[in-house]
């Protein structure tokens, strides 16, 4: 139920992301499908059409840098893509595990990044491992995403929160695009040679079912580092979010996610939220 050419679907979903006119191709009046053909982009790349048909469909797994380095210019790659692309070809090797398969998520939140934490502070922030646990976070954090329930407890994870909670369907307007975030933040990286990861697969697998399942065949595993949330608020209403997500040392293994209003409405719903969530939950 999982994918196992995570490089195919990498390369395919990148090349039908590009209109031909980001690469100085005329449309055509026969195009159906969407993006690049192969054969266009394997001219663009210099190599075969038959072994990118290859690489797609996960018959070869391996290529070589130089032809990494043209698939990855012909597919307008940017810096993070292109690194994503290298760590997929290093993850086919079944040996290859940059974690030791060992490690323990990390729950620790060291001093000096809590202290961060509370210097951005009322702004929404949280942090959290690679499972999505929900680490530490702002006040600000806590009166935004307390009241959709995604800090309920025992052990409050994102994750789990968007692909199992009804509630997270009713918060989240863009819900689809939401739990595809997730995913790929899930799939990023060793994905299932990390046991740990691969049992919340596992568990997700059972109490998500297709909504799980078929994004881990479907979405690749590079989530966005930064983009708007939609969230319909119980209490503030219809807010409109930028996030970045801020990647600490490898050593703590944990992203920081900061929220910001995208447009003045919510700029004021947050001040209103932060200053009177009293009053505004009793009206």
């Amino acid at each position: 139920m999982v994918s196992e050419n995570e490089l195919g679907l990498f390369l395919r979903t990148r090349r039908e992301a590009i209109t031909p006119a980001e690469v100085g191709l005329p449309a055509g009046p026969r195009r159906r499908a969407p993006g690049l053909r192969r054969s266009e982009v394997a001219a663009i790349a210099r190599v075969s059409v038959e072994y990118l048909t290859r690489l797609e469909q996960g018959r070869d797994r391996r290529p070589s840098p130089q032809v990494l380095s043209a698939l990855a210019g012909a597919l307008l790659l940017s810096a993070g893509e292109r690194a994503h692309l290298l760590r997929l070809t290093k993850a086919s090797d079944p040996g290859y595990n940059c974690l030791g398969g060992t490690a323990l998520p990390a729950r620790t939140v060291r001093p000096t990044v809590r202290a961060v934490l509370d210097r951005l502070d009322p702004a929404p922030a949280v942090l959290l491992n690679r499972l999505g646990d929900v680490l530490a976070h702002t006040s600000g954090y806590q009166q935004l995403m307390g009241p959709i329930g995604l800090l309920d407890p025992p052990q409050p994870n994102v994750t789990r929160f968007v692909l199992t909670d009804e509630r997270a369907r009713a918060a989240y307007p863009e819900w689809a695009r939401v739990a595809d975030e997730e995913v790929a933040a899930l799939k990023q990286g060793p994905f299932r040679a990390d046991p740990h990861i691969a049992a919340l697969a596992d568990d997700l697998t059972v109490t998500a079912g297709e909504a799980f399942t078929r994004r881990v065949e479907t979405v690749p595993g590079l989530p966005g580092a930064s983009g708007v949330l939609q969230l319909a608020h119980p209490v503030a209403g219809r807010l409109r979010l930028a996030y970045e997500v801020l990647e600490l040392a490898a050593d703590d293994d944990q992203r920081l996610v900061v929220l910001l209003p995208a447009d003045t409405e919510t700029g004021a719903a947050l001040d209103r939220l932060q200053t009177q969530p009293l009053q505004l939950l009793a009206s």
